[in-house]
C-alpha cells in the first residue's frame, strides 16, 4: 500500500512538471507583452530579463499553497485517499484547461483555475462522503468554505473592471501631457516620470518581497512594512535623481529603463506568486503523504481512516523544489512558441494603428462600439472647439512614435503606453496585495493594457469592433475557465471515486493523448502560418517581388482550386456526404486565404518602392480574378453538398462522366499553368490561353447535350439544375482563368520591354 501511493505522489510531481510548462505559456503574457509590443530592447534582451525575475521571484518565494491558505475547502474533514483524489483531478484537470487555453491563444488566470478546480472536486467528493454516510446535503457547508470562495470570484471580478478604467483614464492623461512626441518632453520632466513610476515598481518588488521571503527576520519585514511611505519618499527621491542623471548625463531613454525594469519586477511577481499554483497542489500531496506514512508506521491506520488535520495549516516548500521548478519555468519561457502566441494575442489587441485583426466581430461588440461612438459624439459637444482641438493635437500622428524607417519592424505602440502598463499593474498588485485583496494578476495586466489601449485611442472606428470583440472573447473564456476548472475536476473525481486506479490510468492515458494532440495542432498551425506568412507590411516591396508576390498567389490559389474541383466532381459521382463535407471546409479555407490577401492590399500598395499605379492596378485585379475563381468553385461545392445532403437522386453516369472530362481538361491547363508561375516562365501563357478556350467549347457543347437530353429523356429537375450549374460556374471559371492569364501576359510583356 505505500508502495501505491509513493507511486501516486511521483506521478502528481510528473503532473506539477507539465502543468508548470502550461501554466509559464499561459501566464508569460503577464509580463512579456509591454516589452514585446514596444520593443523597448531586443527580445533575447526581454527573456533574460524575464528569465531572472522568474528564478528570483521562485527561490524567494514562501512556497505556501495559496488556495489552501484562503480556506477553498477544509482538509481535516477529508482522509488521505480522498486527498489524494482531489488533488489528482486538480492537476489533470489544471493541464488540459490550461492547454486548451494556450492552444487558442486566450490568456487565463492559473489562479482561478486551482480555486475552482479545489473547488469543484471538493465539492463532488464532499457530496458522495455525505451520500455514503447518509447524512443530508444540507450539511456541505462543513466542508467548503463558500464565504472565501465567493468573495476570490467577486474580487477578481472587480479587479478586471478597475484595471480597464484606470488603465484608460491614466493612458488619457498622460498621452495629453507627453502626447506622441515626447522626446523633448523627456529631457525636462523624464527625470520626474521616472522617479514615480520606479518608485512604484520599487514598492511593488519590496511589498512583494517581504510577503514572500521567509529566511528574513519577521522583525526587520514589519518595520520595513511600518514604514512604507518613508521608504517610497526616500526612493522616489532616490529614483528621480538616478533617472535626471542617466536623462542628462548618459543621455540614456528613460522608458527603455523603466519598461526593463518593470519587466522584471512582474516576472518575479507572477514566479513568487503564481507558482504555488502549479506545484502548491503537488507539494501538499507529498505532505499529506509524509503524515500518513508517519502514522501508518506507527499505528497501520489505513489511508482511508487518516483525517488530515496536517494540510488545515501553511504548506511549506523546500528551496530545492523552488529552484528546480524556477529552472523548468524559465526553459519553457524561451522555447515554448504557445507562450508567444498566448503573448501575441494581447499585442495584437492593444496595437496602435490597423493591422489584420485575429476576433470577428459580434452583435454585442457592433453593440458597443456603436454606443460608444454615440456617447463620444454627445460628450464631445459639451467641449468647446478649441479644447477639442487641442485635446485631438495631443494624439495626432502617432506615427512620429511609431517613426522607424522601412523596412524596419515597428512596434505595437510606443514607449510611453508600455510602461504605464508596466507601472499601473505593479501598482494595483501591490495596492490588493497590501489590503489583502484576491485578484488574478493576468486579469489585472491584460485589463490595464486594453484600458491604456482604448485610453489611448489605438481603438479606432477602423479597428474598434474587433478589438471590443477580442476584449469580449477573453473575458469570456475567463469565466468559461471557473465554469470549466470547476466541472470536470468534479467529474474526474467522481470517475477516481468510482473507477480507482483503472480509471486513473485510463485518465492519464487520456490526458496524455489530448496534449499530444494539441502540440502535433499547435505544430502544424504554426508551420502553415510560416508558409503561408503574408509580407512584412514595414518592408519596402520592389515591383520584382510585387511580380513574384503575385506568381506565388496564383500558384497557391490555383493548385487549391484544381484539386478542390477534382475532389467535388469525384465524391459527388459516389454520392458520398462525409467526404463533400470535408470539401466544404477546403472551401472555406480558399476564401479565408483570398481575404486574408485582400485584407492586405491597402497595406502592399502603400509599401511599394515607388508609386507605379499600374503595378498596384495590377496586383488589385489578380486578386480580383483569383476571388472569382474561388467564389465559382464555391457554388460548385456547396450545391453538390446541398444536393446530396438532400438525398435526391446520383447524377447519371453519362453527367459524371462529361463533369471529369471537363475537369480533366482543366487539369491538364492548370498543372501547366502552375509549373509556368512556379519557373517563371510565362512565354507558354498563349498556349494555355488556346486551351482554355478549348475547354470552353467543350463546355458550350456540353451544355447543349444536356439541353436535348431534358427533351427527350431527361426526368429529374434537381439533376438538371445541378448539372448546369456546375457546367456553367466551371465555364465562369475558365474565363476567369483566360482573363487571368491575359492581364499577366500583357503585364509580364510590357515589364520584359521596360527592361
Amino acid at each position: 500500500m505505500e508502495t501505491l501511493y509513493t507511486s501516486l505522489i511521483v506521478l502528481l510531481f510528473v503532473l506539477a512538471i507539465a502543468d508548470l510548462v502550461v501554466g509559464v505559456s499561459n501566464d508569460a503574457v503577464n509580463f512579456l507583452n509591454s516589452a514585446i509590443g514596444s520593443k523597448a530592447v531586443p527580445m533575447r534582451t526581454i527573456l533574460i530579463v524575464a528569465g531572472l525575475g522568474v528564478l528570483v521571484g521562485a527561490v524567494f518565494s514562501s512556497g505556501l499553497m495559496e488556495v489552501a491558505r484562503k480556506g477553498i475547502f477544509n482538509p481535516e474533514l477529508f482522509f488521505f485517499d480522498e486527498i489524494i483524489i482531489i488533488f489528482l483531478a486538480v492537476l489533470i484537470t489544471d493541464i488540459l484547461l490550461l492547454d486548451f487555453f494556450n492552444s487558442i491563444g486566450i490568456p487565463t488566470s492559473t489562479t482561478v483555475s486551482v480555486v475552482f478546480e479545489l473547488l469543484g472536486a471538493a465539492v463532488v467528493i464532499s457530496l458522495l462522503k455525505l451520500y455514503e454516510t447518509g447524512e443530508g446535503f444540507a450539511s456541505l457547508g462543513q466542508f467548503i468554505n463558500v464565504q472565501n470562495a465567493s468573495e476570490i470570484s467577486l474580487g477578481i471580478l472587480i479587479s478586471v473592471f478597475v484595471a480597464f478604467g484606470v488603465g484608460a483614464l491614466v493612458q488619457f492623461l498622460s498621452r495629453l501631457i507627453f502626447s506622441f512626441d515626447y522626446q523633448e518632453k523627456l529631457k525636462y520632466i523624464g527625470g520626474l516620470y521616472g522617479g514615480v513610476s520606479l518608485s512604484a515598481i520599487t514598492y511593488f518588488i519590496l511589498l512583494k518581497g517581504t510577503n514572500s521571503i521567509t529566511f528574513i527576520d519577521q522583525t526587520l519585514i514589519e518595520q520595513i512594512l511600518e514604514n512604507k511611505l518613508w521608504i517610497i519618499g526616500l526612493s522616489f527621491f532616490f529614483w528621480t535623481l538616478i533617472s535626471n542623471i542617466l536623462i542628462q548625463v548618459f543621455h540614456f531613454h528613460i522608458l527603455k529603463v523603466i519598461v526593463v525594469i518593470g519587466t522584471f519586477a512582474l516576472a518575479l511577481a507572477f514566479a513568487g506568486n503564481d507558482l504555488v499554483n502549479f506545484i502548491g497542489v503537488s507539494i501538499a500531496a507529498w505532505q499529506a503523504f509524509l503524515l500518513w506514512q508517519e502514522a501508518f508506521l506507527a499505528s497501520g491506520v489505513l489511508p482511508s481512516q487518516f483525517l488530515m488535520d496536517g494540510l488545515s495549516g501553511e504548506v511549506q516548500t523546500p528551496v530545492y523544489l523552488l529552484v528546480i521548478a524556477g529552472g523548468i519555468m524559465v526553459v519553457t519561457l524561451w522555447f515554448s512558441s504557445k507562450a508567444q502566441y498566448v503573448v501575441q494575442t494581447g499585442v495584437n489587441l492593444g496595437r496602435q494603428g490597423e493591422g489584420q485583426e485575429r476576433f470577428q466581430p459580434n452583435a454585442l461588440s457592433r453593440t458597443v462600439v456603436r454606443y460608444s461612438v454615440f456617447v463620444g459624439q454627445t460628450f464631445s459637444q459639451v467641449l468647446s472647439e478649441p479644447l477639442q482641438e487641442r485635446i485631438n493635437r495631443r494624439f495626432s500622428s502617432p506615427e512620429k512614435a511609431l517613426g522607424y524607417k522601412k523596412g524596419v519592424a515597428k512596434p505595437a505602440f510606443d514607449l510611453l503606453r508600455a510602461s504605464v502598463n508596466l507601472v499601473l499593474a505593479s501598482i494595483l498588485i501591490s495596492l490588493a496585495t497590501n489590503y489583502t485583496l484576491p485578484l488574478s494578476t493576468t486579469y489585472v495586466t491584460f485589463m490595464v493594457a486594453m484600458g491604456t489601449s482604448f485610453g489611448d485611442r489605438a481603438w479606432g472606428r477602423e479597428s474598434a469592433v474587433y478589438r471590443v470583440s477580442g476584449v469580449f472573447n477573453v473575458i469570456g473564456s475567463w469565466i468559461a475557465t471557473a465554469a470549466i476548472a470547476f466541472t470536470a475536476a468534479g467529474i474526474l473525481s467522481l470517475i477516481i471515486w468510482y473507477g480507482s486506479y483503472y480509471a486513473i490510468g485510463v485518465l492519464l492515458v487520456l490526458a496524455l493523448f489530448s496534449i499530444v494532440r494539441s502540440a502535433i495542432r499547435h505544430s502544424r498551425r504554426v508551420k502553415y502560418e510560416r508558409n503561408h506568412k503574408k509580407f512584412n507590411k514595414t518592408d519596402i516591396i520592389t515591383i520584382n517581388e510585387m511580380t513574384r508576390e503575385s506568381s506565388e498567389n496564383i500558384v497557391r490559389i490555383i493548385s487549391g482550386v484544381n484539386d478542390l474541383l477534382l475532389d467535388v466532381v469525384n465524391n459527388l459521382g459516389y454520392h458520398d456526404l462525409s467526404r463533400l463535407k470535408k470539401s466544404l471546409k477546403t472551401q472555406e479555407e480558399l476564401e479565408m486565404r483570398i481575404d486574408e490577401l485582400k485584407d492586405n492590399i491597402f497595406y502592399y500598395i502603400k509599401s511599394l518602392e515607388d508609386t507605379n499605379v499600374e503595378a498596384s492596378k495590377f496586383y488589385v485585379l489578380t486578386l480580383d480574378y483569383l476571388q472569382d475563381m474561388v467564389q465559382s468553385l464555391a457554388y460548385i461545392t456547396r450545391t453538390s453538398h446541398t444536393h446530396v445532403s438532400n438525398n435526391h437522386k446520383n447524377l447519371k453516369f453519362s453527367q459524371i462522366r462529361d463533369l471529369k472530362s471537363v475537369q480533366r481538361d482543366l487539369d491538364e491547363v492548370y498543372t501547366e499553368l502552375i509549373k509556368a508561375f512556379q519557373s517563371s516562365e510565362f512565354d507558354s501563357i498563349e498556349q494555355l490561353i488556346t486551351n482554355e478556350r478549348k475547354v470552353l467549347v467543350k463546355i458550350s457543347d456540353l451544355v447543349q447535350k444536356q439541353i436535348e437530353r431534358i427533351r427527350e429523356t431527361e426526368n429529374s429537375p434537381k439533376n438538371s439544375k445541378l448539372y448546369f450549374g456546375i457546367l456553367l460556374e466551371t465555364k465562369t471559371l475558365t474565363k476567369t482563368s483566360i482573363a487571368l492569364l491575359e492581364l499577366f501576359k500583357e503585364y509580364y510583356e510590357e515589364a520584359r520591354q521596360e527592361f
